[in-house]
């Protein structure tokens, strides 16, 4: 276990699998408490994965970890998720909002129900989350927000590749794109209240239970423990050294020279490495969009 976060209360959303899992684990391995949230306790639904599980290797690993179940989908619970972790931990010094499911689909054909479950998860329960988590926050002197992005928020590249013509990810895209200006304006608004406020988004893809039916097999995919590393990096500086960025998973790491750590934080793995087929707008330092 290291101490990085000793002391510090987390709560990690979408953590049942995949990246919020990812980010879970390794703070848990930094020593913080980590309040692990998703919609069910133990049932997986379509995919692998469950919040019980997630505490078992939290906790498999030194680490302590609460799970509260929240559909973020249900305004009541939605609303009563920071008060509960904060209930359970003590107080709450990190927030990472990683919940979330996507839906692709062409814009002129998506469902009007897909698009208000965008809408929803991605930029409405995140502002929810902000109004309770910040008071907690200010109560503790610091805080540190994190919410997850995505590379499609960047404009589209020309020529334009298959992708941005047939995979119906437009509408997402645009929603990320507000989750990475909401966090640029929050964290200004926040530098004097001492809470720092990013965005973490993967550099390319990572195929997890979530995501894997929209990435084509042969599509090479990253590591996840490099953003679960960019994650962490987020989540115990200052405002004043490190706010309203946007740091991408492979790139961010490599240009402050982070090491990258398995999720346990026990052993160093390589460095990642910078694809040619990475988005060519993307800011290694995370200053940019």
């Amino acid at each position: 276990m290291g101490n990085l976060l000793q002391n510090k209360i987390a709560l990690v959303t979408g953590a049942s699998r995949g990246i919020g899992r990812a980010l879970a684990q390794r703070l848990a391995a930094e020593g913080a408490t980590v309040v692990v949230s998703a919609r069910s306790l133990d049932n997986a639904g379509a995919y692998e994965g469950t919040l019980r599980e997630t505490v078992g290797l939290i906790e498999g690993q030194g680490g302590k970890a609460y799970a509260v179940v929240a559909d973020l989908e249900r305004d009541d619970e939605l609303d009563s998720l920071v008060p509960q972790a904060v209930k359970l931990a003590g107080g709450l010094d990190i927030l990472i909002h990683s919940g979330g499911q996507a839906d692709y689909a062409p814009t002129v054909d998506m469902a009007h129900d897909a698009f208000d479950r965008t809408v929803s998860h991605y930029l409405r329960a995140p502002f929810r989350l902000y109004q309770y988590a910040v008071p907690e926050m200010r109560k503790r002197g610091a805080g540190w927000i994190v919410t997850l992005g995505s590379v499609t928020a960047l404009p589209v590249a020309r020529p334009y590749d298959e992708f941005s013509m047939y995979g119906g990810a437009t509408v997402y895209a645009a929603i990320k794109a507000a989750v990475h200006r909401m966090a640029q304006g929050l964290a200004a608004e926040l530098l004097n209240d001492n809470i720092a406020v990013n965005t973490l988004s993967p550099s390319t893809a990572i195929r997890t239970p979530g995501a894997s039916g929209y990435i084509p097999a042969e599509y090479p995919t990253e590591r996840i423990e490099y953003i679960a590393e960019t994650g962490l990096a987020l989540c115990h500086l200052p405002p004043t050294e490190r706010t309203g960025l946007t740091a991408y998973s492979l790139h961010f790491p490599l240009h402050h020279q982070i090491p990258v750590f398995t999720l346990d934080g026990k052993q160093r793995i390589e460095d990642p490495q910078l694809p040619a087929y990475a988005h060519p707008a993307i800011d290694s330092s995370g200053l940019g969009l």
